[in-house]
């Protein structure tokens, strides 16, 4: 017998009713289960290391400034050479992919999906459902980190972060929550394609290396086909550094970089090539205000926010014509 997407023939109301159910279950399902348990611990003390060691630091080596609290995400270390960014940056996705694999085809694998559905559920509601618990459960996981490291810096370094700190850190982690958002929505839609586990996370995880790693490599060559040669007679071709621009902001990984960049480190003034005649009348070194350090950012956040958009709704296409059967 074959469902329909209304489950229950001549049911009237919302397509979004059970949505409050579903969110809510899969959220005490995912704060509680142990695999995010795991995976919560490993990103912790990785964090609270990267913490103590750049307060350390940042005692030792740096006096007085406006920014000390920002170092705590930027600054890198001789037993650490990697920034608490480019710690996240790279935990995040897998934590993510880990969340939602196996979300609609464990439901297929485990016969349960039909018996879900047959109740007031609608598929809307359940496939939002899913994705919401995730990423709040996901958002209440970087949310606990963020006051973490702020509590780190506070015991450490004995002063309060300013105001300007505070409104910089807090759009950093709405950038974080975005750039999770995709990886959760790209895992979402691997679960609905593939109906074993293990082929959506072996998908999602050669996704994320591919745009992690090897991005860097790949886009050149792209530009290069596209715009032509990187170098002309008077030196870099501005049609190729655009070219290459576009094609690496494709990656979520290049949008998340460059977001940090701008907000946690207030000197940043353009994101990308800059020419001569943008810079006169500029201070360089000085601070950008925080106002303007989230207009230079705007477009970048928008387009984590879009790619989360856009993959959810593939994927929503997807699991709106899939035939369920009981």
């Amino acid at each position: 017998m074959q469902l329909s997407d209304s489950p229950i023939v001549g049911r009237r109301g919302s397509p979004w009713t059970g949505l409050k159910t579903v969110l809510a279950k899969e959220t005490a399902d995912h704060l509680s289960s142990l695999r995010m348990g795991i995976l919560e611990a490993l990103v912790f003390l990785a964090a609270l290391y990267a913490a103590i060691l750049t307060t350390s630091q940042i005692r030792e080596t740096i006096g007085e400034s406006p920014f000390l609290f920002l170092r705590l995400f930027t600054m890198t270390t001789d037993w650490l050479p990697l920034s608490l960014i480019a710690i996240l940056g790279f935990l995040i996705p897998v934590v993510a992919i880990a969340l939602a694999f196996d979300s609609i085809n464990g439901e297929f694998n485990r016969r349960t999906l039909s018996r879900v559905l047959a109740q007031p559920i609608y598929r809307d509601a359940l496939l939002l459902g899913k994705f919401l618990g995730a990423l709040l459960s996901l958002s209440i996981a970087l949310l606990s980190l963020w006051l973490l490291v702020i509590g780190v810096g506070l015991l450490r370094l004995g002063l309060p972060p300013s105001t300007e700190e505070m409104v910089r850190m807090l759009g950093f982690l709405v950038a974080t929550i975005a750039y999770g958002g995709v990886w959760l929505a790209l895992a979402l839609l691997f679960s609905v394609l593939f109906r074993a586990p293990a082929t959506a996370v072996l998908a999602a995880l050669g996704t994320w290396l591919t745009l992690s790693l090897f991005w860097s490599i790949i886009a050149p060559i792209f530009a290069s086909l596209i715009a032509g040669p990187p170098e002309g007679v008077l030196g870099p071709r501005l049609a190729y550094l655009n070219t290459e621009q576009i094609i690496d902001r494709l990656s979520p990984n290049t949008l998340y970089a460059e977001t940090a960049l701008a907000l946690l480190q207030p000197a940043t003034r353009a994101l990308g090539p800059v020419l001569l005649s943008q810079l006169e009348g500029a201070v360089l070194g000085a601070p950008l205000p925080v106002t303007q350090s989230f207009v230079l950012i705007w477009p970048q956040l928008t387009g984590l926010i879009a790619a989360t958009i856009l993959i959810y709704a593939i994927a929503y296409v997807l699991f709106q014509r899939q035939e369920i059967r009981a």
